[in-house]
């Protein structure tokens, strides 16, 4: 068995997220007060007693889903799991790369939430409240969803955001061109075309002021060599130089987060089960249509854990 951590991202997020673990396990209470130092505020607080739609807020739920996971990782690891003798790659959807570079000992978890707070408010900031949107396009491929936003941009930022599984593409952009996306994508033959409840239109070109905002936040943070190598969203393949981390989180933010790929190219590379390190199960329901067979596993609850365990001895 050769194993893959993957690490949720934003939309994984619900009241209560991480508190039974953190109940149970002083190492887990660790980390989120090491985030709530970091933050100078509880967002322990807000993540489990909420409401909703402030954890949703994109400052908060980054860190929030971070945090989660490297609290779940840290009780495997109290319980002897090595990472670099267990794990073979890590890898993050969107924010979730963060969280995979936290626990690949690329960033400290202090320098992780700042960043991920930086990088909530500069892309919540980065354009006006309903100028952006994003959309999910069901049924189509890949190249089919390049035509619609082509064809649909008419001088407005229309582009693909997430490829994250076979027929499951998310578009970003102005919401004019969104909109006449969706309509677009319906009329090729799309199962569905939704707008997305989100607050901005993020991984496209539209987040550049955003990017900017992280080159200068990460510009200043040690990255060390991590632990074992880390699959970046942009590239879709493994990174371990600091300063190639570096340059991919800052392209991340107006780039493609290429999943459906990186799930694949884990495949090609040997990974043949993925465990989904904190909330949810997004990724796991993902790679079983990137990859057929590919085993996949939870680890967010106390329940998890000795099941994780036997997999992982």
């Amino acid at each position: 068995m050769s194993v893959a951590f993957t690490f949720p991202g934003q939309g994984s997020q619900a009241v209560g997220m991480g508190k039974a673990l953190a109940d149970e396990f002083a190492v887990a209470r660790a980390v989120y007060e090491e985030v709530n130092d970091a933050l100078g505020e509880k967002l322990s607080d807000i993540m489990w007693n909420g409401p909703a739609d402030v954890l949703t807020l994109t400052r908060n739920a980054q860190p929030a889903l971070m945090a989660a996971s490297i609290a779940a990782l840290r009780v495997l690891e109290e319980k002897g799991v090595v990472l670099a003798k267990k794990v073979a790659y890590v890898a993050g959807h969107s924010l979730g790369e963060y969280s995979a570079l936290a626990a690949s000992g690329a960033l400290s978890l202090g320098d992780t939430a700042r960043l991920l707070r930086i990088r909530g408010d500069a892309m919540q900031k980065a354009v006006p409240v309903g100028e952006g949107a994003m959309a999910a396009v069901l049924g189509l491929t890949m190249d089919e969803v390049k035509e619609v936003t082509e064809e649909a941009a008419d001088g407005e930022v229309c582009q693909v955001a997430n490829d994250n599984a076979t027929g499951q593409v998310v578009i970003s952009g102005a919401k004019d061109a969104i909109e006449r996306a969706a309509a677009l994508a319906k009329e090729k033959g799309a199962k569905r075309a939704l707008l997305l409840p989100v607050s901005a239109p993020f991984h496209c070109a539209l987040m550049a002021p955003a990017a900017e905002a992280m080159a200068a936040a990460l510009a200043g943070i040690t990255i060390h060599k991590p632990a074992v190598p880390v699959v970046a969203n942009v590239l879709a393949s493994s990174v371990e130089e600091p300063e190639a981390i570096r340059k991919h989180l800052v392209d991340q933010v107006t780039g493609m987060v290429r999943w459906s790929e990186s799930v694949a190219w884990l495949a090609d590379n040997g990974v043949d089960c993925l465990f989904e390190i904190g909330t949810g199960k997004v990724l796991s329901g993902l790679a079983k249509r990137i990859v057929k067979g590919i085993e996949t596993f939870n680890v967010g609850e106390p329940a998890d854990i000795d099941l994780a365990l036997g997999k992982l001895a």
